[in-house]
């Protein structure tokens, strides 16, 4: 399967650039991803498409603040967005699945210095060695090493706790599709947001209100969260002319042992096990075996899910609409089935939808 066969075209003024006044205001798309049905809905109506029984499973990772602007000590502006803590060692867990990895170590963590594996522009100008200055020299750091795809390794220096600076002095990554500034960064977080860690939002989880999450806890739906850290893998094209040559950056996530038992116990009972967004879904299939049970993991995963995989966990997904070629539609066609996603893409482009992060959503059961 090529690359290619996952474009669609759309016309750039349907990227939303801004989000809706109103979070579950947004339009839902609902599909059967067995006959690729179609039915157009408001995501505040989602209690109704869900059953007593049912489980949604959200993803409570916080986005950091991780775009820092500042400048070379030689000059030069530079702005760079950290990707993850620096640290983390890959030890292979399921070797049969080479899905999983666990994690140790987490870098330097103290409180006057971190090493972070970082984007940086311009790339050529923040060379090993490179001292950068942020903030007036609240911040200060030094490139020491560059990784196989080319990122930075950047070793920060302060006074004080890092995130705490880094809150005063980032900003959100937003992704590059999006001109406009973001008046209001809560926007790019979900209302469930926990733990900090993502260069990304899981951006499924932003049409959630906190009344809605209320009116479908009342309806006899569990509610149950992971935590997987959006990384490198959702800024990354895809290169490779065929699907399968694309090799996924690993992110890390966290299942908790709750959520592990309410989703194997819904299972048992005949229930559905609802992924909110592409990141929950990767981590619920890469903890599922193949009766269908998940097991708490704390570690990571690189995990492909293109079509010809076998599902072993979620019965329905609530997405945003991708960018064409990209391994997030990718993911959503081995669900649904490529025809049937792309036929639903194209009727959206029709009724004028709103793409990408702060645009609207699908319903796929």
């Amino acid at each position: 399967m090529n690359t290619r066969d996952f474009y669609y075209d759309l016309p750039e003024e349907l990227i939303a650039q801004t989000p809706i006044d109103r979070r579950e205001q947004s339009r839902l798309l609902c599909m059967d991803r067995y006959s690729g049905g179609t039915e157009h809905r408001r995501f505040f109506e989602l209690p109704e498409l869900l059953r007593e029984g049912d489980c949604l499973v959200l993803n409570d990772s916080r986005v950091l603040p991780a775009r820092l602007i500042g400048r070379r000590e030689t000059g030069g502006a530079v702005e760079i967005v950290l990707l993850r803590a620096s640290g983390q060692r890959a030890v292979p867990a399921r070797k049969e699945s080479g899905a999983l990895s666990v994690e140790s170590g987490t870098g330097d963590t103290s409180e006057r210095s971190c090493v972070w594996e970082c984007l940086t522009r311009p790339g050529r100008k923040t060379r090993i060695g490179t001292k950068l200055i942020f903030g007036g020299g609240e911040l200060t750091a030094i490139v020491t090493g560059v990784t196989d795809g080319g990122n930075r390794l950047i070793k920060f220096e302060f006074d004080g706790v890092f995130l705490e600076i880094l809150g005063r002095l980032g900003k959100m990554p937003l992704p590059p599709y999006i001109h406009e500034e973001l008046e209001d960064g809560e926007r790019y977080q979900t209302v469930y947001s926990r733990y900090s860690g993502s260069a990304a939002a899981p951006t499924a989880g932003l049409h959630f209100s906190n009344e809605l999450l209320d009116q479908i806890g009342a309806r006899g739906v569990h509610l149950c969260y992971i935590t997987l850290h959006v990384g490198l893998g959702t800024f990354r094209p895809v290169k490779a002319d065929v699907v399968g040559d694309h090799k996924m950056h690993p992110e890390y996530f966290i299942i908790p042992d709750e959520t592990a038992e309410t989703v194997n116990r819904v299972k048992a009972g005949g229930g559905r096990v609802i992924a909110v967004g592409t990141t929950s879904c990767r981590a619920l299939e890469a903890c599922a075996d193949d009766s269908s049970r998940v097991c708490a993991f704390s570690g990571s995963t690189d995990i492909f899910i293109y079509p010809g995989y076998t599902f072993k966990c979620i019965d329905g997904l609530i997405t945003n609409f991708h960018l064409p070629e990209s391994t997030l539609i990718m993911l959503v066609s081995a669900f649904a089935g490529r025809e049937n996603v792309l036929r639903a893409y194209n009727e959206a482009i029709r009724g004028r939808y709103r793409f990408f992060s702060f645009g609207d959503a699908m319903f796929i059961g």
